[in-house]
């Protein structure tokens, strides 16, 4: 799928409004390695959307605590 870019789209509202989470912006910095250094697109910019396997996709990645007050120090 490609996703073409509205000015002021960011990476995590990209993947948020295309894959369901912003959690998933790293899949589509792989897809598209051609635009890592754009932080806030302009208008018309092709992205590449990847497919995803949503069985193994959870709302909160591995790397953080099942509940907010764990990952307090």
């Amino acid at each position: 799928m490609i996703y073409t870019t509205n000015t002021g789209d960011m990476w995590d509202f990209i993947a948020y409004k295309t894959l369901g989470s912003e959690y998933l912006l790293p899949l589509l910095l792989d897809a598209n390695p051609k635009y890592h250094d754009i932080y806030i697109f302009s208008g018309g910019i092709e992205i590449v959307i990847p497919d995803i396997n949503t069985d193994i996709i959870t709302d909160r990645p591995e790397w953080l605590a099942e509940t907010d007050e764990e990952n307090e120090v």
